[in-house]
């Protein structure tokens, strides 16, 4: 869904009278809702819980009597958790994307990045011990009609295995990609949305000047692209 708001509209786009936003409203209200704090107070929550349950367990838990159910239930709670935060970081992804010269969408983007990655880091131990259990107990365990449905995950997860670092070293990486990955690509984001042509006589943002090169006057493109 969508709605209309004429505060986004630039001298390219106002003979198309106002233009229609993404409607996040079916993910949460607004950046300052309380439902925003309360799942990410609750995602931070289940992730510690998840971590103090299952951290260093799940050789043991495998071996166990009906080993594979109890995975399969292990992988059901790490599932959720990760769909909160994906909603949440969707969420801040979509505000944002609507418009990266905003500081206040800036800010709140990568303030639940930051936010959730912390909270994803008391995760990360899950997927990397997953990885150290043997071949064979992971195919003895998906006789689970539980755990079998999981097979297309656990194969795609395990075939990183060649690449796995260290604990240490991937849980550096994972912190780590809030200021250097994503902090470059926040960076070219802005820098892209505040650069401005001079086009006819008017001063155009990136994308209007790129859809005059489509333009069907001859000299209407020209002017775009030497402003390029």
């Amino acid at each position: 869904t969508v709605l209309d708001t004429p505060s986004r509209r630039t001298p390219e786009t106002d003979e198309l009278g106002a233009l229609p936003v993404w409607d996040l409203a079916d993910l949460y209200p607004a950046m300052d809702s309380p439902q925003v704090k309360a799942d990410l107070e609750r995602a931070d929550r289940e992730a510690t819980d998840f971590e103090a349950q299952y951290k260093g367990r799940l050789a043991d838990m495998l071996a166990g009597e009906a080993g594979g159910d109890a995975l399969a239930e292990a992988i059901r709670a790490f599932e959720a958790i990760e769909e909160g935060i994906g909603r949440l970081m969707s969420y801040a992804g979509l505000v944002y994307a609507q418009d990266t010269s905003d500081p206040s969408r800036a800010k709140f983007h990568g303030d639940l990045q930051d936010r959730l990655t912390t909270v994803s880091t008391k995760l990360l131990f899950f997927p990397l011990e997953i990885n150290r259990l043997s071949d064979e107990a992971i195919e003895a365990a998906l006789t689970s009609p539980a755990l079998a449905r999981y097979r297309p995950w656990l194969e795609d997860l395990r075939l990183e295995r060649p690449y796995q670092l260290s604990d240490e070293l991937e849980r550096l990486f994972h912190e780590k990609s809030v200021t250097s990955r994503a902090a470059w690509n926040r960076l070219f984001d802005e820098t892209l949305s505040s650069l401005r042509f001079e086009v006819d006589g008017e001063a155009l943002p990136l994308e209007p000047t790129l859809n005059r090169l489509l333009d069907a006057l001859e000299a209407r493109r020209r002017a775009a692209a030497e402003a390029l």
